[in-house]
């Protein structure tokens, strides 16, 4: 028969029905039309056809009954990919399938902090009684360097100072357990004892201001820029100058020392590459114990120097990143190509702080801001205080970046911005812990 006529002889023999005929197929219609097919199907089947909804509405389903809930949240590949759409570390070696659901409302509650100015707090470290030049930051401790002619070690967690010494004016510093490497003003890099405050090495060479240090104690070396337009290879022990690097115009506001990740015709993974930057030029060394070395590359971003470099660089090994007038450039080191420039309305004169696989942090005058380096737009910034700027950029740095690779539930903790302010206190902006 055709639809219609089928419909009109159903409806013909319900009309004919009694009560005990109209419950019987009330109850067979409640099982043919509310097949819960999520219970009925394999579970492989389930999973496969939940990986097609979104994460929302993954999360409305999880309501409909507690054997829905307990497929979906086991559905452990579902949230794995919604953690990684939004910038999330993935730890495989995690077994429990229902951690990821959980792992993934923290993912979505901390995206939606970050966007709403929420995810940070701030606070000062008091303590010098002139303006602070010179920053550095590792594993918890903040160093800052003075024009008081002292240098202190802060613990940012207690915003207790752990170590005060008396040193020159300090333009850049740099420290480890025992030590702190500083470059001053009065042309000379020194090195102090922490537990005693002696001087231990006194680096005397340059003609100029010196802005930044860097050292290697596997190498027994020490790195120096200055304001005299070179750079200088110390021995860090013995405190004597093995080489003068020239080359650069400008005032050299960086040098990074840092090993090698990649293979080209010029250089091997493991090998100690040297960058140094003025305000238009990154200059590539190579360097290890030989004494003499010639420069490898020189990159910019513009041949005749219309555009300036901003003072700050990232160089991992294997990408080398500046920030600039125009935007964000990206290097390769393996072959000095540039990957990539990010160019937006809002990057103009931003500087860089941290780079990573998926974020990138940037300021300026205003604002701290994140940078999605999968879609390359702003996603969300946060309110500064008008801080003291200088323009070879030691006076601001970025904190804890490992979570400039995805953030992992465990990595959005600690320091992520500190800057000298002009009460001559440090100030900080820092993770707020998980509501």
């Amino acid at each position: 028969m055709p639809w219609k006529q089928k419909n009109e002889t159903l409806d013909h023999l319900i009309s004919l029905s009694g009560a005990v005929q109209l419950r019987h197929l009330s109850n067979n219609l409640e099982t043919l039309l509310k097949r819960d097919f999520l219970k009925l199907l394999p579970l492989e089947l389930s999973f496969y056809l939940l990986k097609w909804l979104d994460p929302q509405t993954l999360l409305t389903c999880c309501l409909v009954s507690k054997q829905w809930n307990k497929v979906i949240s086991a559905c452990t590949e579902v949230w794995q990919t919604a953690c990684k759409n939004l910038g999330w570390q993935i730890d495989d070696s995690v077994q429990d399938a229902l951690h990821w659901k959980k792992v993934y409302l923290k993912a979505i509650l901390r995206m939606k902090q970050l966007e709403d100015r929420e995810a940070f707090e701030t606070s000062s470290l008091i303590g010098h009684s002139a303006r602070v030049y010179a920053l550095y930051y590792k594993d918890g401790l903040l160093c800052t360097g003075s024009d008081d002619l002292s240098a202190k070690l802060w613990d940012v967690s207690t915003g207790q100072c752990v170590y005060g010494i008396q040193t020159h004016t300090c333009a850049a510093v740099k420290f480890d357990e025992q030590k702190l490497v500083t470059g001053s003003f009065d042309n000379t890099v020194a090195c102090w004892e922490w537990s005693s405050g002696a001087r231990t090495q006194h680096f005397r060479g340059h003609t100029g201001s010196v802005f930044s240090v860097d050292y290697n104690d596997e190498l027994d070396i020490l790195v120096s820029g200055s304001a005299d337009f070179t750079v200088k290879v110390w021995a860090l022990s013995a405190g004597t100058c093995l080489n003068t690097l020239t080359g650069h115009t400008e005032w050299v506001t960086k040098v990074v020392l840092q090993k090698c990740k990649v293979k080209s015709l010029l250089h091997s993974p493991g090998d100690y590459i040297l960058l140094s930057a003025d305000k238009y030029e990154i200059k590539i060394w190579p360097i290890g114990r030989e004494i003499n070395c010639k420069c490898l590359k020189t990159l910019s971003v513009s041949e005749d120097r219309s555009i300036c470099l901003q003072p700050r660089l990232h160089f991992d090994g294997k990408y080398i990143v500046c920030s600039s007038a125009l935007g964000l450039y990206q290097w390769d080191f393996a072959s000095y190509d540039i990957l990539r420039v990010i160019r937006t309305p809002e990057m103009a004169n931003l500087g860089l702080l941290g780079f990573g696989d998926v974020f990138a942090l940037l300021f300026d005058n205003r604002y701290l801001y994140i940078l999605d380096l999968r879609t390359e737009s702003l996603m969300s910034r946060w309110p500064l205080p008008e801080y003291w700027k200088s323009k070879r950029g030691s006076s601001f740095l970025a904190g804890e970046v490992s979570w400039l690779n995805g953030l992992d539930g465990h990595n959005d903790t600690g320091l992520v911005f500190a800057t000298s302010m002009p009460d001559h206190s440090i100030h900080l902006v820092l993770w707020k812990e998980h509501g």
